[in-house]
C-alpha cells in the first residue's frame, strides 16, 4: 500500500476517464458487497482449512521449522520482550517449540483468551509446564498468570493476501483485540503460502498485518 498525499491536487499518468458524465451506460466497477464477501469468505475458509489438513504432519513440521526463521528474521532479539503466540489448531503451523525457544533466550510468552463472542481477546502470561484448562473451542488457555499486553501479536491465518489483509475464522477477535490495545504491537500473521489469496476482500474492519510469514518467506 502506498503513501497518499490528500492536501495536494492527484496528479495523473494520463488524463482522468469523464466517461461516466458522458454516456450513462458506463458504470465502474464496484467492490462486492459485505453479504456477497461473507459469503466468500466462509466457502474460502472452509477450503483452505481442508486443504492444509490433507497436508502431512511430518510437511506441516518442515515448514513450521522454516516459519520460525522467518519469526526470528522479522523479530531478531527476544530478550525482554513480551510475545503472544497461539496453541495450533486444525492444522495450524505448530510453533510451541519456538516459544519454548523465546523463553530460553530471555523473552516472555503469553496466549490469547477469547471471553466470549463479540469481545476482543485477552492475554495471559504462558510458558511450557504452565498449567492449562480447556477454552472457547477447547483450545488450551492457560489457568493462573496474570493479564498482559504484548509487544509481539503472532496471529494465525486460514488466508491471506499480498497486501498483509489475514482471513481468519470468522469471529473478528484479532480484528476487535488489535483496535482495542492500550498500545501499538508489532502483529505478524502466521501460515502457511498454500493460503495465498488474490485477495481477501478488505473491509473497513480489517487491520492488516504488519508482517506475514510463510514457509516461503517473509511478506511486508
Amino acid at each position: 500500500m502506498g503513501d497518499l498525499d490528500d492536501d495536494g491536487p492527484a496528479q495523473y499518468a494520463s488524463p482522468p476517464c469523464f466517461m461516466h458524465e458522458l454516456d450513462p451506460e458506463f458504470r465502474a466497477p464496484s467492490p462486492p458487497d459485505w453479504a456477497e464477501v461473507r459469503r466468500w469468505r466462509k466457502a474460502e475458509r472452509a477450503r483452505l482449512i481442508e486443504h492444509r489438513l490433507e497436508v502431512s504432519v511430518d510437511a506441516r513440521t518442515a515448514m513450521a521449522g522454516l516459519i520460525a526463521q522467518g519469526l526470528d528474521q522479522v523479530i531478531g532479539d527476544v530478550a525482554g520482550r513480551l510475545v503472544s503466540l497461539y496453541w495450533p489448531f486444525r492444522g495450524e503451523p505448530d510453533l510451541r517449540p519456538w516459544l519454548a525457544s523465546v523463553n530460553a533466550r530471555g523473552g516472555k510468552t503469553a496466549l490469547p483468551i477469547a471471553i466470549q463472542l463479540g469481545r476482543p481477546l485477552t492475554f495471559k502470561t504462558y510458558a511450557p509446564g504452565d498449567k492449562l484448562e480447556r477454552g472457547v473451542w477447547n483450545i488450551p488457555v492457560p489457568v493462573a498468570g496474570p493479564e498482559v499486553i504484548p509487544d509481539i501479536v503472532i496471529a494465525p491465518l486460514v488466508g491471506f493476501d499480498g497486501s498483509g489483509y489475514r482471513l481468519g475464522y470468522g469471529g473478528g477477535f484479532f480484528d476487535r483485540t488489535l483496535a482495542a490495545l492500550p498500545r501499538k504491537a508489532l502483529v505478524i500473521g502466521i501460515g502457511y503460502e498454500l493460503a495465498r489469496l488474490p485477495t481477501i476482500y478488505p473491509q473497513p474492519h480489517d487491520i492488516p498485518m504488519d508482517r506475514i510469514v510463510t514457509e516461503a518467506g517473509v511478506i511486508r
